[in-house]
């Protein structure tokens, strides 16, 4: 049998669900794993071995007791560490949650707990999730496995990295502002951001709250579908959450058939600060596309040029907000508190301690944005600038079926390298952000190397709101072709570690 490891989830799942292994030696099996290697990749931030097989054990007694298992029972799966977790820590990558322990889970765990999924630990990220190298962490970065010395992508890098070193075959980001898509681009993993209001977030720690969106992240197009389908649905607690049945993803996974399927090709996504070999396989992508039988139109969308600069307005603003609540008084860190200081001196010193420079840095632009005077000049205007973005969607939609781009501008760039230039960071973003401000879904699969550093490269393919089968559809197929191509997934190629 294959090292359990290396088995995709529905292989694990299917596994488990015979008795080929059980639930138990699985979770064992990937525990090592992380004992083994994540001294160097730093993938995970609290790796919970109690009770992973705890719940492993959970799973192969109902199946003993004869019980039907979930399509993903038995499967491990590493949880970034921004949705809370009864009993076990949640910092989200921030010293001012340092050791907090919530009382309650998120519906998104909640969810991975009822169908039988384990949950192996917590993973790195960008503190609050603000960053796309995950070099933003208070505790420390995330090494990309295809070289430790490069970035494996943020705000989600840890989860990333957990699956392209093999320490879990599954893992939950989130997307702000292509925090999933990103990441998966980078380490040749699949990441998919649902559509707005497709996965609840409650219980995920605010960042952006019109922006966020929880996601799937896994090593094939299937895993990140079984994954979607068990962690999307309606959720009363949350109020953005769409009350719609979920789009039939597995299904559309499975089919993989992009015969006259209309591809939009968006010519704003291209140009300056693209490297030559992400543009090189993107179009291998398009042509692959023609192969397979799709009709690849070509699109403008000139407000897609704006959507950084509104991100950037947007985003800081709502965090902002969000981050007010972290004030010394009620959880987390509280410094200062010696019985001589006032509530408001205690907040600062608090926050001064507990808040890293890229989250002074964007609660302060926030703030100035939201400020009297500057409201209308710069909130506002970003707002109009998010309906363009949104119109323009539209018409192209009209048009065509999906939309494609690079996900990433560049591969992983080297640790340190963007750390004092924030807006070179912030243009790792450039191809991601639209699909956000607008809503839509959207996914990254792999489509090769760079010619230049051999990195791996991430095709983007976005769907309109709630059509997130159809990037499952076109996903399935570029894999597959892919696949047959290379005679292997892209993973096989990355160093071993």
């Amino acid at each position: 049998m294959t090292e359990l490891t290396r088995l995709t989830a529905a292989e694990t799942a299917a596994a488990v669900a015979s008795g080929e292994t059980s639930a138990v030696e699985v979770a064992k099996a990937h525990l090592d794993r992380i004992a083994a290697v994540d001294e160097k990749v730093h993938a995970f931030l609290h790796v919970d071995t109690e009770g992973a097989l705890k719940a492993a054990k959970a799973v192969d007694d109902k199946r003993a007791a004869g019980e039907k298992l979930g399509p993903l029972a038995g499967v491990p799966l590493a949880l970034k560490d921004i949705f809370t977790t009864k009993g076990i820590p949640t910092t989200v990558g921030s010293k001012i949650l340092e050791g907090w322990i919530p009382p309650y889970d998120a519906t998104l765990t909640a969810r991975l707990k009822q169908a039988g999924i384990v949950i192996l630990g917590k993973t790195n990220m960008d503190e609050f999730a603000m960053g796309s190298s995950t070099e933003n962490s208070a505790y420390g970065p995330t090494g990309n496995p295809w070289d430790l010395t490069r970035i494996p992508g943020g705000s989600g890098g840890g989860s990333s990295a957990a699956l392209a070193s093999f320490q879990a075959p599954l893992a939950i980001g989130t997307d702000t502002g292509g925090s999933i898509r990103q990441p998966a681009a980078v380490t040749g993993t699949v990441g998919v951001k649902p559509t707005y209001g497709g996965v609840s977030r409650y219980g995920m720690v605010a960042f952006s709250s019109s922006l966020d969106q929880g996601g799937p992240c896994a090593r094939t197009v299937l895993d990140a579908a079984l994954l979607h389908e068990v962690i999307a649905g309606y959720d009363p607690m949350d109020s953005t959450s769409i009350d719609a049945p979920v789009p039939p993803v597995v299904e559309a996974a499975r089919n993989g058939d992009v015969r006259g399927l209309r591809v939009g090709v968006v010519k704003e996504f291209a140009g300056e600060g693209y490297q030559a070999g992400v543009m090189e396989r993107f179009n291998d992508s398009v042509e692959l596309l023609r192969e397979l039988g799709a009709e690849v139109v070509e699109l403008s969308c000139p407000s897609f040029q704006y959507a950084l600069a509104a991100y950037y307005l947007i985003a800081p603003s709502e965090a902002s907000s969000n981050l007010a609540r972290f004030d010394g008084l009620r959880y987390g860190l509280r410094v200062g508190d010696d019985g001589t200081r006032s509530a408001e001196d205690v907040t600062a010193l608090t926050r001064e301690a507990g808040f890293g420079p890229e989250v002074k840095r964007r609660i302060m632009l926030g703030t100035y944005a939201l400020s009297s005077g500057y409201y209308d000049a710069y909130y506002g205007s970003a707002q109009k600038v998010r309906t363009l973005i949104s119109r323009d969607f539209e018409r192209a939609f009209g048009q065509v079926d999906v939309v494609i781009s690079p996900t990433t501008p560049t591969t992983a760039f080297p640790i340190g390298e963007r750390v004092d230039d924030p807006m070179a960071m912030y243009l790792a973003d450039l191809c991601t952000i639209p699909a956000n401000l607008a809503g839509n879904s959207a996914m990254s699969v792999p489509c090769g190397l760079a010619s230049e550093d051999g990195l791996p490269v991430g095709l983007q393919i976005i769907a309109p709101a709630m059509a997130d089968d159809r990037l499952y559809r076109v996903g399935a197929a570029v894999e597959a072709a892919f696949t047959a191509r290379w005679g292997h997934s892209l993973l096989e190629e990355a160093p071993q570690l």
